[in-house]
């Protein structure tokens, strides 16, 4: 799997010396060479990669990766351009055409929030072709509560976004009072009626930011399709 390489290595480098993660990476890297795992092996720490720990302003937390060919790609949420929208992002879409007016795109691919600071994380990175929840528990929560852990430590505004029962299971370990927690149902088709939308997580966000000084996020992604002619 493609290490981490940029400013989230240092703070990270003691949990790759932990028995946990050897563990992990063993079982990981076994898992890839007996079945199809998704995201692919080089896309397992793409939300680190794109969100440099000095750059987070947003925290998204999912749960684990999208089980099917062509979605997952190594952020929450987001799937790889070509790639049918998901009903929980279908869903995110709705909450952001109501909250900031932004249209519905053609695609469900959010590397543009990446890229501005929104770290798009699952609490499981890797799971098995058509079986959901496949990795729980093999040590990919230790390893992404430590992520969370290094968040709750910097000393500038952040803001977290938890969707849902499981990941509101983190509000223990953020005690930052710099930082903004915003919690709602998840968007799933199940359970966004019960108050994911109405919960205006976005312009929230990007009116804490706007408040501390720090640039807001663009949250409008563009459609990627080219009409025809």
């Amino acid at each position: 799997m493609a290490a981490i390489s940029n400013d989230w290595l240092k703070p990270l480098s003691a949990e790759f010396k932990k028995p946990y993660y050897r563990k992990l990476y063993d079982t990981v890297r076994e898992e890839y060479t007996k079945g199809v795992v998704f995201p692919p092996a080089d896309d397992i720490f793409n939300a680190f990669a794109l969100t440099p720990l000095s750059e987070v302003k947003v925290l998204i937390l999912g749960q684990d990766p999208y089980h099917e060919y062509g979605q997952a790609h190594g952020l929450c949420f987001s799937v790889q351009p070509g790639t049918e929208i998901p009903p929980s992002l279908e869903n995110i879409y709705k909450e952001l055409h109501d909250d900031l007016n932004c249209y519905i795109p053609d695609n469900g691919y959010l590397d543009k929030w990446a890229r501005q600071g929104v770290l798009l994380l699952n609490t499981v990175l890797t799971v098995r072709n058509h079986q959901a929840n496949s990795h729980k528990g093999i040590g990919w929560e230790e390893f992404t509560d430590a992520a969370i852990r290094i968040l709750n430590e910097q000393d500038r505004p952040i803001v977290y976004m938890l969707w849902g029962k499981p990941a509101q299971t983190k509000i223990s370990m953020l005690d930052n009072p710099r930082h903004l927690i915003l919690t709602a149902p998840h968007p799933s088709p199940l359970s966004a009626y019960r108050g994911f939308f109405g919960c205006r997580h976005f312009s929230r966000a990007n009116d804490f930011l706007k408040n501390n000084g720090i640039t807001p996020v663009d949250w409008q992604i563009e459609n990627i399709k080219v009409e025809d002619r």
